[in-house]
């Protein structure tokens, strides 16, 4: 055999495995009606591969699952809290941690405990559930990310970089004192995935302490950001992950972090903090909403395992796989001509919907659309990115309409191989093949907050 490439592999060898259900499309047509094609709503014993999300749906190592056996259950003071409280302080540089039991809990309180009502929220483009608590808190959340992060085929390095012009803007607008903090997003989801420079977190922490604004980092996929720079930015060429995450960190006062995504597990997150009064503000604010400052809602073996978690995903072979799995898929795609975001982001490629579905309008909901055709096809879940996970104005009650209409393809991670990811590239191709036949679909149930989770659509 004559290869054109050296081959690569997964830097693991599988023990367990969990058998995938087969279905028929006929069986698929039914489901997806009756989910009200929202993949959301779809029984995981009905989906063949699985990229709604790497949420919780990683697989956890062999070091993982032995520390889960070691789960000190006290209510107060467990041994496993101390683990995670030295790991993060070790590979995150920050200095107090308040645990939760995912990055939605962190979210909830450093939201109620900086923001008052009137204040405004900057941050590199929103994310929902981040954006909801900061409105739920009386914050308006204000986009602040580079031009190019809203156009899916500007490739650039860095994509998610904060625009300082647009942050000092609304500084002179509105004044610092009703700005507690900036949200940075690294790397940036709804943009694709796309990682922030470190001069660029540098410059914001600079011009948001010179107005003593707070620097928030949602951390949650800090890992692939700092692959990112080491493999793009001058400097960090022969950095380890650890040593850039730590620096990349030390520009910010603070992060929320979903311990579901880097850190492997199936639930978990935390709220990491520099400043004692804010850290003493959380403590207390996370007794009422998720539990006890030494466990936050979680079992002591979850947080064994975020622990550990945290140390393995600093691991260059483990990093570097993940981030070049996603970039397979992309590759894949990319080169029979379907549109994609680019450049690859670190933990999803995501179809550009608009260029998917060119003769459907926004208003007929084309990501959505999509997602649902996709999984009729294949089996394959992914998830809607676009006009139904943006909204509604909290003004004036309108849609929401980003320029970004998207389906995302996430890759969870050491749960498939590259043969998944072949099966998943030829099903999007067939179904491009024959996307003029799409039609769009009509939103028929929506819930109050955060629809893309619980609406239902039929066809038009």
């Amino acid at each position: 055999m004559a290869f054109t490439r050296k081959p690569w592999a997964e830097p693991y060898k599988i023990k367990v495995v969990e058998p995938l259900k087969m279905t028929t499309r006929e069986h698929r047509e039914v489901k997806i009606k009756e989910s009200g094609y929202n993949t959301f709503l779809l029984r995981s014993e009905d989906v063949y591969i699985d990229l709604l999300t790497d949420s919780g749906t990683n697989a956890m190592s062999d070091y993982q699952w032995a520390g889960m056996m070691l789960g000190d259950e006290a209510y107060a003071g467990s041994k496993n809290f101390y683990f995670l409280e030295e790991n993060v302080q070790k590979y995150y540089n920050y200095k107090y941690v308040v645990p939760t039991h995912q990055g939605r809990g962190a979210e909830h309180l450093i939201s109620q405990a900086l923001i008052k009502k009137g204040d405004y929220v900057p941050g590199n483009m929103y994310f929902t559930t981040t954006r909801q608590h900061q409105e739920l808190a009386g914050g308006t959340f204000v986009d602040v990310i580079i031009d190019e992060a809203h156009n899916p085929s500007v490739e650039l390095p860095f994509k998610g970089n904060v625009d300082l012009n647009k942050f000092q803007a609304l500084i002179d607008k509105v004044g610092a004192e009703k700005i507690p903090y900036i949200t940075v997003g690294a790397t940036v989801n709804m943009a694709g995935g796309q990682p922030v420079s470190m001069a660029n977190i540098k410059d914001v922490h600079d011009l948001a302490h010179k107005y003593n604004i707070r620097v928030i980092l949602d951390a949650t996929r800090v890992t692939e950001n700092a692959y990112f720079i080491q493999q793009r930015e001058e400097g960090y060429k022969d950095k380890s992950i650890e040593a850039i995450l730590r620096e990349f960190c030390s520009y910010t006062d603070g992060a929320t972090v979903s311990g579901k995504k880097d850190v492997y597990t199936n639930i978990g997150g935390f709220v990491a903090i520099n400043d004692p009064d804010v850290f003493d503000e959380l403590r207390n604010m996370v007794v009422v909403y998720e539990g006890l400052h030494t466990y936050g809602g979680l079992a002591g073996r979850d947080m064994e395992a975020m622990a550990r978690g945290i140390e393995e995903m600093v691991k260059q072979e483990n990093i570097e796989f993940r981030v070049k799995q996603v970039q397979y898929l992309g590759d894949l795609l990319i080169e029979a001509g379907i549109p994609i975001v680019q450049p690859v982001g670190g933990h999803a490629v995501f179809l550009d919907a608009r260029k998917f579905y060119e003769h459907l309008p926004q208003t007929q909901y084309p990501a959505q659309a999509l997602a649902a055709d996709l999984y009729i096809e294949s089996g394959v879940r992914s998830m809607e990115r676009g006009i139904v996970s943006a909204g509604r104005n909290k003004e004036t009650g309108e849609e929401n309409k980003p320029r970004l209409e998207l389906v995302r393809l996430t890759i969870p991670r050491r749960v498939y191989t590259q043969s998944h990811l072949d099966v998943v590239a030829y099903s999007v191709i067939e179904l491009y093949k024959h996307r003029e036949k799409a039609t769009g679909l009509k939103m028929v149930y929506e819930p109050a907050y955060l629809r893309f989770f619980q609406a239902r659509f039929e066809r038009l």
